[in-house]
């Protein structure tokens, strides 16, 4: 199965680590954090990695040979919808999509690989526990998600802690079937927003993947998950990175 990468911004916030290098390349232990990355999704069953950069992507070609790559040239001025995107023409079977500050364990991209369902979502369901120790990345921010009976009924930042039955982690899993419906709703709304206001985003160029998510749930389409208890951390900030160097267990 295709995995795509999706790693075209700067992340201002680990700064002076993203000085001269994209945020994936911040290390963990000792390896980076993309290196940690391609080995989950490689032995959780990914055959091919796709790398959507933008910032400093010369580095991860030189370094990546063996990548496909997709250049998000615009990437100051748009956000993370908009940047998977830019691999659309290698969404014509099933996928993979990861967040490229992240980490996570190959357990979690098997599960997501053997999912029955077209459009599955890892989730964190430990997720209150990753945030205890974050002060400068409040759970109020996290990607929240609420579930029933095996099926995500909302994703979205809003949601009340105690009303969350976990936090998306940033990996997803795509049919044939779902990844041209997302294509499909990506494209309708496109053509509809395009400059304008499109859920909580200013513009529909700077809309999260979470926004597509919710929208199409609230349009009729049916999302699964996939569950980790705690094997997951994101790398947003300085405090993050220190946490992880501390709390990530795992090789």
């Amino acid at each position: 199965m295709r995995a795509i990468i999706i790693g075209a911004g700067r992340g201002q916030r680990l700064m002076p680590r993203t000085e001269t290098a994209p945020k994936c390349y911040t290390e963990i232990r000792g390896r980076r954090i993309l290196d940690w990355i391609v080995d989950a999704l490689r032995r959780g069953g990914a055959t091919e990695i796709c790398f959507i950069g933008g910032y400093y992507i010369d580095i991860v070609k030189r370094d990546y040979p063996d990548f496909v790559f997709r250049e998000n040239a615009d990437w100051p001025n748009n956000n993370i919808l908009a940047s998977l995107m830019c691999a659309e023409d290698l969404m014509d079977g099933p996928f993979l999509s990861s967040y490229a500050d992240i980490l996570y364990t190959p357990e979690i991209v098997a599960k997501l690989v053997a999912s029955p369902g077209d459009l599955v979502l890892g989730v964190d369901t430990d997720w209150v526990e990753h945030y205890r120790p974050r002060s400068l990345h409040p759970p109020h921010d996290a990607e929240k998600v609420t579930a029933a009976g095996g099926r995500i009924t909302r994703v979205h930042r809003a949601i009340p802690n105690d009303a969350a039955y976990g936090e998306f982690i940033g990996v997803a899993k795509y049919s044939a079937a779902g990844a041209a419906r997302l294509r499909a709703h990506y494209h309708r709304r496109r053509a509809a927003h395009a400059g304008r206001p499109f859920r909580e985003a200013a513009v529909f160029e700077k809309a999260y993947l979470i926004h597509l998510f919710q929208d199409m749930i609230e349009a009729g389409e049916t999302f699964a998950h996939a569950d980790t208890h705690g094997d997951y951390r994101e790398i947003d900030t300085l405090e993050d990175l220190a946490n992880a160097e501390q709390l990530w267990r795992f090789r």
